[in-house]
C-alpha cells in the first residue's frame, strides 16, 4: 500500500507548483483563477485568498466534470488553475487529478495558505 506521502510525491512530481510570491503576482491576472479546496471550516476560521473559487477537495472530480450537475463553471473557463489548501499536499493531489482528468493550465501553491500568510498575501474575510 502506497501511504499518503508518496502519493502527493508523486503527484508533485507532475504537477507545476508556484511559490507564493509568483501567486501573489498572478492575483490580478484576469486569465488565472485560484481555487481554495480546504473544508469550509477552514475558511470560517483562516479567510481566503481574494477572489478565491471554493471548492471543497471531496466534491473536486464532480466539479471538474462538466457531464455532471456539480459541474463548476470555473473549469470549463479556459482560465489557469491554481489549486491550494493549508499547506500544499492536498492541492498537490487535486492539480494532479485535474490534469488527468484533461484540465490543462494547472498548477498548485506550494507551501499552501500557510505558505500565503507567511509570504504577507492579502487575506479575505470568509
Amino acid at each position: 500500500m502506497k501511504s499518503a506521502k508518496q502519493l502527493v510525491a508523486e503527484a508533485n512530481s507532475r504537477v507545476r507548483t508556484i511559490t507564493p510570491q509568483d501567486a501573489m503576482a498572478l492575483l490580478q491576472d484576469s486569465a488565472t483563477v485560484f481555487v481554495d479546496l480546504r473544508d469550509s471550516a477552514e475558511l470560517q476560521k483562516d479567510g481566503k485568498i481574494p477572489g478565491a473559487v471554493h471548492v471543497n477537495r471531496g466534491m473536486l472530480e464532480f466539479a471538474l466534470d462538466p457531464a455532471l450537475p456539480y459541474h463548476n463553471p470555473v473549469f470549463s473557463s479556459g482560465k489557469n488553475v491554481v489549486f491550494y489548501c493549508a499547506g500544499g499536499a492536498r492541492s498537490a493531489l487535486a492539480a494532479d487529478t485535474a490534469q488527468s482528468m484533461g484540465l490543462s493550465g494547472v498548477s498548485h501553491l506550494g507551501g499552501g495558505f500557510t505558505g500565503w500568510k507567511e509570504a504577507n498575501g492579502p487575506v479575505e474575510t470568509v
